[in-house]
């Protein structure tokens, strides 16, 4: 799998929060982190602890959608 640099990491926090139309408030209390913290991933000045890439991954997977998103972020 390849190593995603800020700027798509911050592209992908923001469309699967997106899609799970989740606010970055809201995102901030389900993943039991900082609002700070989703703002900061969102513009790509830090990326999310592996904790909360876990948390972000389980949510994506519970709503059923994300094939097209680890294509394109994930394809080789």
């Amino acid at each position: 799998m390849p190593e995603l640099n800020h700027t798509q990491l911050a592209n992908l926090a923001q469309e699967v929060r997106q899609r799970l139309e989740l606010s970055q408030a809201k995102c901030a209390a389900e993943l039991e982190v900082s609002f700070q913290g989703v703002n900061c991933w969102g513009n790509g000045r830090t990326n999310p602890l592996s904790r909360a890439l876990k948390s972000i991954e389980y949510q994506w997977h519970q709503v059923g959608t994300g094939e097209d998103l680890c294509v394109k972020y994930f394809a080789e």
